[in-house]
């Protein structure tokens, strides 16, 4: 019993002397993974009718693939990469952003920054609990559809994703 007790108090005793970590350690999609993902969101979108854009960017919002179908209009690659950069940069996918900036909403004036698309059709990529990136998809007949699209795209590679 003494053991138990005296083995307690010097783990207490450890912890109250840690120190802060003196770098962070982050994960990164590949170039090849991004693909990935935008070719499957494409290929859902294609399988439903949809003519889109995918834009896949990393953890801090920055471009790394975007794919245009051959009749996507031409306002959905800009589109599709703001939305990805919305849900890369709150964090959250950007159908739920939409409901929390509604007008009258404590966050509503969010929606007034450049490049903020709080409509459906960005989602963040997220493995091993931390956010890698995120998909936007563009031009599917509404934000639903684009969400579809966007999820099979992260299915796609989240096995690869996984520790």
């Amino acid at each position: 019993m003494k053991r138990i007790l005296l083995g307690a108090a010097l783990l207490g005793v450890g912890s109250l002397h840690a120190q802060p970590a003196a770098h962070h350690d982050v994960r990164l999609m590949t170039p090849e993974t991004a693909l990935k993902a935008a070719q499957a969101a494409l290929a859902q979108c294609r399988k439903h009718g949809h003519q889109v854009a995918v834009a896949v960017v990393d953890r801090g919002g920055l471009l790394q693939v975007l794919l245009r179908d051959r009749f996507a209009g031409a306002h959905t690659p800009e589109v599709a990469s703001d939305k990805a950069w919305t849900a890369a940069s709150f964090r959250i996918p950007t159908t739920d952003l939409a409901r929390e900036t509604q007008a009258g909403q404590p966050m509503s004036g969010i929606r007034q920054r450049a490049r903020v698309m709080a409509v459906g059709g960005g989602l963040p990529i997220e493995a091993g609990g931390a956010v890698l990136g995120a998909i936007g998809v563009s031009g599917a007949p509404g934000g639903e559809a684009d969400d579809a699209c966007a999820k099979a795209g992260i299915a796609a590679v989240l096995g690869d994703l996984e520790l």
